[in-house]
């Protein structure tokens, strides 16, 4: 591995699994913490946490899926489609027809995705002290979201909208370690090690009333109350924020390097960041805690995946 560990964090998990390991708390979900996890369905019901995936060239999506400003929208496109038959074109065997797409997808800022370990970074060194270096043009040759193996393990939702009695949290909110508290006692849940931390704020929503105010600011997670959750030795933590973290009204992260969300969880301490999750189901379901499911796809040196998490009920 590349010694740069002179630039490791003082309290992370760099080191914890070897000096080799790219993998981070995704090597916490042991097989006891997935049986553990699998006993909490109780109705065995699915519910997608994902949002929707609609290629710029369909009419609405602009208008009907949340999204940051300035990111590339997914790209769906159509080889061979039924107008093609309609014109002509000829049909397999005489009868068979055939629709063949192809979809390009920049996840990040734009869907339901998951950040992979090299995503973000400070100074040379990614999570764990591999070199930053390794990040290439082609893709990471360190931390790729195909490193990480699919998440199975238990969910627990903090539902903070609802304990605070309203239907979405206000932009300028900042959820600490306080404020988790007090939703995790109401609510009666715990977190254990190897469980996905669900947050939930409510703010996709606001994109169906007012789309400049959702693409401001947007309420999230505070250093402290990322610190509180990382403490609890979690693997990911999956918002519906875009970013995990709060943002500044004009869209940035709010935060300086040393309390960054993504810097505190990814490099530091090799927690896996879920963002852009659909929660409104899941919180009029009234469950707290669920077997959560998701598995990037095996992009060899992506910087993230776009996923559709599910809840087993």
């Amino acid at each position: 591995m590349d010694d740069l560990h002179a630039a490791a964090p003082a309290e992370g998990n760099w080191g914890r699994w070897g000096e080799d390991d790219e993998r981070g708390a995704a090597n916490l979900l042991t097989p006891e913490a997935i049986l553990a996890a699998v006993g909490t369905v109780r109705e065995g019901r699915l519910l997608s946490l994902g949002m929707p995936i609609r290629g710029s060239t369909s009419g609405l999506a602009r208008a009907s899926v949340p999204h940051l400003p300035g990111r590339p929208l997914p790209q769906h496109f159509m080889s061979i489609d039924g107008a093609d038959y309609q014109a002509g074109a000829r049909l397999m065997d005489g009868v068979i027809g055939v629709a063949d797409d192809a979809l390009m997808i920049s996840h990040h800022g734009t869907t339901t995705h998951m950040d992979a370990l090299c995503h973000m970074w400070r100074g040379e060194a990614l999570y764990n002290g591999h070199s930053a270096a390794r990040v290439r043009s082609y893709g990471a040759t360190r931390c790729g979201i195909e490193k990480a193996g699919p998440l199975v393990t238990r969910g627990v939702l903090f539902d903070v909208p609802a304990h605070l009695g309203v239907p979405h949290l206000d932009e300028s909110v900042r959820i600490g370690a306080d404020l988790l508290r007090d939703v995790a006692k109401e609510q009666a849940v715990t977190l254990r090690p190897g469980d996905v931390a669900v947050i939930r704020t409510g703010w996709p929503t606001v994109y169906e009333v007012d789309r400049a105010r959702y693409q401001g600011g947007q309420p999230g997670l505070s250093h402290d109350g990322g610190l509180w959750l990382a403490d609890h030795d979690i693997a990911a933590v999956a918002c519906d924020n875009a970013a995990v973290g709060a943002l500044a009204m004009d869209g940035s992260f709010d935060a300086g390097p040393d309390d960054d969300l993504h810097l505190l969880l990814l490099w530091s301490r090799g927690v896996y960041l879920l963002e852009m999750l659909w929660l409104e189901e899941l919180a009029r379901a009234g469950r707290h805690e669920f077997l959560f499911v998701a598995a990037p796809l095996a992009i060899e040196g992506g910087t993230g995946s776009a996923v559709n998490p599910v809840a087993v009920l």
